[in-house]
């Protein structure tokens, strides 16, 4: 069993909730989201809000609360192996309470279909917040291209 090893990132300004399925290994290593190099989250949400790619995790993590968005996982806990989404069993979810009562989120999105199918199944039944479906930033995710993810993508800003 994996624990999730990453605090969530939000301040009381917080709108936007995006939420991933579980940390990737290199993401774990670095001990923020989205820290594999292949992965495009950080080049698709700097370019919807025009902005420098972060590259530090304090930068990332700047941006984020700059653009009043919130990041966490869905899955607190699982078997997984390796980075593999397909090989996650025994999830346990993350309680998103922590967020939801100290941050005035307007819009939780999910980035990815195992993120999604985790949300629906685990925690939109206890928080009766539906969340909308992003295309995967992951590099495993070769059906959508940088500018279609971006597309996809823009709907994030729609506070702007």
């Amino acid at each position: 069993m994996i624990i999730h090893p990453i605090k969530p990132v939000f301040d009381s300004n917080s709108e936007i909730l995006i939420l991933g399925s579980f940390p990737s290994v290199k993401s774990r290593e670095e001990g923020f989201f989205y820290g594999h190099p292949q992965n495009r989250f950080w080049k698709v949400v700097a370019t919807v809000f025009d902005s420098p790619v972060p590259q530090t995790v304090e930068e990332k993590r700047r941006f984020l609360l700059a653009n009043r968005i919130a990041v966490w996982d869905v899955i607190k806990s699982c078997e997984i192996e390796g980075s593999a989404d397909s090989t996650i069993k025994d999830v346990i979810p993350n309680d998103l309470s922590v967020i939801l009562n100290n941050a005035p989120i307007k819009q939780i999105f999910v980035n990815g279909k195992t993120a999604e199918m985790y949300y629906k199944r685990l925690i939109e039944p206890t928080i009766h917040r539906s969340a909308v479906w992003l295309p995967s930033t992951s590099p495993a995710n070769a059906t959508y291209s940088p500018k279609k993810l971006i597309e996809s993508w823009k709907q994030i800003a729609i506070n702007e």
